[in-house]
């Protein structure tokens, strides 16, 4: 079964707090969980008020509607972050049970 994980590297200038920080992921996993059904976390650099990398994990019995479910994910985070947004890698797994 495919395992596929995406990484998003957010560099988010305006925050001048961890508040501030905090707003802008909650917006990002609220509206990447209702809409993909999704597990969205972040994954480092909690304790810095603009930097963050997020995890993004989803699972399929279909490889191909992976790929499609995760590019999807990848477009509308660029949507949602915009410029914010430094880099996104994508990575699949293999289940091996």
């Amino acid at each position: 079964m495919p395992i596929g994980l995406l990484t998003l590297e957010i560099h988010i200038p305006d925050a001048r707090s961890l508040k501030d920080k905090r707003q802008v992921l909650r917006s990002l996993k609220d509206r990447l969980r209702a809409h993909f059904n999704v597990a969205v976390a972040e994954l480092e650099h909690q304790e810095l008020w603009q930097r963050s990398r997020v995890g993004v994990v989803s699972i399929s019995g279909d490889g191909k509607h992976l790929e499609e479910s995760l590019q999807a994910i990848a477009e509308e985070s660029e949507r949602v972050l915009g410029r914010d947004l430094v880099s996104r890698e994508i990575e699949y797994f293999e289940d091996q049970e």
